[in-house]
C-alpha cells in the first residue's frame, strides 16, 4: 500500500526537479546568447568606430591593417591563455 504513495511523490519530486532544471538551462542559454549577441555588436561598432578614426589620419588599407593586427594580438592572448594548462605553463599567481 505505501510502496505506490512512494513511487508517485519520488515520480512527482522528480517531474518538478527536471522541470526546474530544464527551465534553469533555458535560462542560461538565453543569457549566454544575449551576451554574445551584445559582445558582437560591441566588437563591430568599436571596430568599425577605430576604423574612422584611423581613416581619418592614413589611408584605408593601413587603417586595416593596424585593425587586423589588433584582432590578430588578441586572438594569440586569447589563444595561449586558454591553452597554457595543456602547455605546462604556470603563472606567477598558481
Amino acid at each position: 500500500m505505501i510502496a505506490p504513495l512512494i513511487r508517485l511523490v519520488v515520480a512527482s519530486a522528480t517531474t518538478r526537479l527536471l522541470r526546474s532544471a530544464a527551465s534553469d538551462m533555458a535560462l542560461r542559454l538565453m543569457l549566454a546568447l544575449g551576451a554574445l549577441l551584445a559582445g558582437t555588436v560591441g566588437v563591430l561598432c568599436f571596430s568599425y568606430a577605430g576604423f574612422i578614426v584611423l581613416e581619418r589620419h592614413i589611408d584605408s588599407a593601413a587603417a586595416w591593417a593596424i585593425l587586423g593586427g589588433l584582432y590578430a594580438i588578441a586572438g594569440l592572448s586569447l589563444y595561449l591563455t586558454a591553452t597554457r594548462r595543456r602547455r605546462g605553463v604556470r603563472l606567477l599567481t598558481d
